[in-house]
């Protein structure tokens, strides 16, 4: 078990204090990072306790310790997975090599680029969150929310690290930027369209979690397979603390939909939203906006970035070692269907150049289980209504649909088509201002708000009344 040092400033298991430089640049970072938690971060929330999950180990058993912590005091810190002993890369044009320790030099902007894009999404989606509290429906969604956004703010000091550490001069500048970058500033954006995208409401950050979070984990498992080793084991912890992400997406709007299942069973004949719930087809909507968001931070259909990044061994596959018996895909195609030219063509196109493919495809088939879970929920309540993912075409920014329209089952549409219809598939004014009517804090112990259902069992095995965030 590798422990972690709590005696430092600044919580790591990498020996920080035997670099006394990193140690220094990293300490200088701290003060800006308590800054821009305090601006950016939850707001009114700083002084209060919130009943919070820390790493106290990398091990896959027993990592975590729970306790009431105020935020700001929450103990961040640089955590990577042990070490594999004469680890080997696994896949690309240095396939049997030594894993690197060092940077290698011919791909440093490559490295660089990678890093920086993942951390930045790390900050952008605490800002997104931010105002979330106010509104929260129970002391138990506020506290999941908590502890997604300290441990997001982890995940930055993760990454943070490697640009410290190896970087140099351009390293320290870039993790100052970092901080700079506000979500959704039209002057100083941060780098992924859906990481601008507001989120105002319950309903946006269940979907955000479910879907946006789960392209964080598909992107942690193909850098977890990285040839940089300090980076591949800084991934494979980040997936320990990103899985409950996930789960407070996925369940969270289970009981959404629970909710206003019980409303429909009770009442067959009135609109669900007379009632107070978030009616399905208007839940529907949001699943294909923040979905199809989410694809696009896959990039473009064939991409050369995705060829270089895997050809030099820096990203790979998702479970690369694990799914895959051919790890060079140099003599490989796949089969990758693209808008050209007013229509749609199916191209053979080299493996390298379709890895964005590949791993977006991993994505929608996990995704699905999610649609299945839902479904399940509304086949116990009797309900035939069925949530479903819309096409991978569909409301697409980025790659080669991103120059025209698609219905929500890839059909081709003209603008003027789209304009008319996209509301039949996207939240519209209405549909947000009703949810936003029902965003109104519940902060009573064990009480939740009328448009969710409570989890079928608490935090760490406390009580559903038990004190998870305390006002």
């Amino acid at each position: 078990m590798a422990s972690i040092d709590y005696e430092s400033k600044i919580p790591n298991n990498v020996d920080l204090s035997s670099d006394r430089r990193l140690k220094r640049a990293l300490e200088h970072w701290l003060p800006n990072y308590i800054d821009w938690w305090k601006e950016m971060g939850p707001t009114e929330f700083n002084d209060k306790e919130v009943f919070l999950r820390t790493a106290v180990s990398v091990d896959s058993e027993g990592w975590a310790q729970f306790g009431h912590v105020k935020m700001p005091d929450y103990r961040w810190g640089i955590f990577l997975a042990e070490p594999e002993k004469n680890r080997k890369i696994g896949f690309g044009d240095h396939a049997g090599e030594d894993a690197w320790q060092q940077v290698p030099g011919e791909y440093r902007n490559w490295l660089r680029r990678i890093i920086v894009t993942q951390a930045d999404t790390e900050p952008a989606s605490v800002e997104q969150q931010r105002l979330l509290a106010h509104t929260a429906p129970s002391l138990y969604d506020m506290r999941n929310l908590f502890q997604v956004n300290v441990e997001e703010g982890r995940h930055l000091w993760a990454m943070v690290y490697l640009l410290q550490t190896y970087f140099g001069k351009d390293g320290r500048e870039e993790a100052e930027e970092l901080l700079d970058r506000r979500s959704g500033n039209p002057d100083h954006p941060r780098i992924l369209g859906t990481f601008n995208e507001p989120i105002k409401s319950w309903l946006d950050y269940f979907c955000f979690t479910m879907f946006t979070d789960r392209d964080g984990k598909f992107q942690l498992l193909s850098l977890a397979e990285s040839g940089f080793d300090p980076l591949a084991r800084t991934c494979r912890f980040m997936l320990t603390e990103e899985a409950h992400h996930m789960f407070v997406g996925q369940t969270g709007l289970g009981r959404v939909i629970q909710r206003c299942a019980e409303i429909m069973k009770q009442h067959p004949d009135d609109d669900p939203r007379t009632h107070g719930v978030m009616d399905l087809p208007m839940i529907q909507k949001y699943i294909s906006f923040w979905s199809s968001s989410s694809n696009d931070l896959y990039g473009a259909e064939i991409s050369s970035n995705s060829a270089n990044f895997f050809g030099s061994s820096l990203k790979g596959r998702a479970w690369e070692m694990k799914n895959y018996e051919e790890h060079s895909a140099l003599e490989q195609t796949k089969e990758v269907t693209v808008w050209e030219d007013g229509k749609l063509v199916t191209e053979q196109v080299p493996l390298r150049n379709a890895m964005n493919e590949v791993l977006r495809e991993d994505y929608i088939d996990d995704n699905q289980k999610g649609i299945n879970y839902w479904n399940n929920i509304l086949d116990k309540n009797g309900i035939e209504f069925r949530l479903r993912l819309p096409h991978r075409r569909f409301n697409r920014n980025i790659g080669s649909f991103a120059v025209s329209h698609f219905d929500i089952d890839g059909n081709p549409l003209s603008a003027e088509e789209w304009e008319k219809r996209k509301d039949e598939w996207l939240p519209d004014d209405s549909d947000r201002a009703y949810v936003t009517s029902l965003m109104s804090q519940c902060t009573e112990p064990g009480k939740f708000a009328n448009w969710i259902a409570p989890p079928p069992k608490g935090i760490n095995s406390q009580s559903l009344d038990f004190d998870y965030v305390r006002l």
